[in-house]
């Protein structure tokens, strides 16, 4: 993976620390053994299902409208379009978003407390790690169009 020097500088992909954390709660759970949350299966598998496709929704939206704007959504690639229609009138990281849900849906689906639990490690790196250091790079690069947008949607929902 090659960082682009005028990029947010992210040096891993965002998806492998959602999967990463989820399979560190599969484990813990199974370490632990841990009962799940007792909740009768049907429900947990349309609780499963509506995140896991909320979330894939969300992911394909925000992939799809960067790609319209001929702008990548990789965070170590330079940005060439700052996107502020679709799904973005809502929130500025649909695709964090879409993967957190997901993360939500299976957790859900293998009734996996720890994996829920662990989402909030998650949302922590992801913010910290992530997000902050594309918000700079979004700033630097967009100035105050980026600054406006920043003040009519909300980071997450």
């Amino acid at each position: 993976m090659k960082i682009d020097d005028n990029s947010a500088k992210v040096s891993f992909p965002p998806p492998l620390v959602y999967i990463g954390f989820l399979l560190v709660g599969l484990v813990i759970d199974r370490i632990l053994g841990l009962t799940g949350f007792g909740l009768p299966m049907a429900f947990r598998v349309a609780c499963a299902a509506f995140f896991a496709f909320t979330g894939i929704a969300l992911i394909v939206a925000g992939v799809g409208r960067f790609r319209s704007a001929g702008t990548p959504p990789e965070p170590w690639r330079e940005v060439t379009a700052l996107v502020t229609t679709g799904v973005y009138r809502f929130t500025r990281n649909p695709m964090y978003l879409g993967m957190a849900a997901i993360h939500i849906g299976i957790a859900f689906g293998m009734d996996s407390i720890s994996a829920l639990v662990l989402l909030a490690v998650v949302i922590i790196v992801i913010r910290t790690q992530v997000i902050a250091r594309e918000e700079v790079y979004m700033a630097r690069t967009f100035g105050a169009t980026y600054s406006d947008y920043c003040k009519r949607v909300r980071r997450w929902f």
